[in-house]
């Protein structure tokens, strides 16, 4: 059954950007709960969750307009000035990312890059994975898989707060955004800078 389209709504997120989020929880979800237990598994998700992060860099650079990181990452002052308007209960509405997302965004990214690079280095030191004829592979196994089971911890931790920034934008902005990521719309509303 078909249901229309609300025609108070635009397009904006992608398929693309919307493929590579929900590819990108999948992933992370099975590199997550495999970690210790299926080797293999664990290191094809961390494979397809570096490429999936490689595809997101460049479409941030090249993408539609929501999807480019000119559209969404701002300064730290304007992070800040967003915050404080939601604590005022008054924020401003964003069609695509709003300031905090976006610094999350560049956050949860910097930090999943860093995991999947860190156990490849973590493979490399056993003799394993494209890193292994690199100088990757002299480092000590022990302390590059404690440091990447650190970082797959902090993204873990992340996706708590970037899940709690969701409630908390849809409760105050009245838009479903967990819908919008999977149909593309939300709702207009005229953008007025901070």
């Amino acid at each position: 059954m078909n249901h229309p389209i609300d025609s108070n709504q635009i397009k904006v997120w992608d398929p693309l950007v919307r493929t590579f989020h929900w590819s990108l929880v999948i992933f992370f979800v099975i590199a997550f709960i495999t970690e210790d237990d299926w080797l293999y598994l664990h290191s094809f998700s961390g494979y397809a969750i570096s490429g999936l992060l490689l595809f997101r860099l460049c479409w941030g650079l090249i993408g539609t307009r929501y999807a480019r990181f000119s559209n969404f990452v701002t300064t730290p002052s304007t992070v800040g000035l967003y915050l404080k308007s939601m604590l005022r209960g008054r924020p401003q509405h964003y069609q695509g990312h709003n300031p905090a997302g976006g610094m999350m965004i560049v956050v949860m990214l910097l930090a999943l890059l860093l995991t999947a690079f860190s156990g490849m280095a973590t493979l490399a030191s056993e003799g394993l994975g494209p890193l292994a004829d690199t100088f990757f592979a002299s480092f000590s196994g022990d302390w590059m898989e404690e440091i990447h089971e650190a970082l797959a911890n902090l993204c873990l931790l992340l996706v708590a707060i970037h899940l709690a920034g969701v409630i908390v934008s849809s409760v105050v902005h009245r838009e479903n955004l967990i819908k919008a990521m999977i149909d593309g719309r939300k709702r207009p509303q005229q953008e007025k800078p901070l």
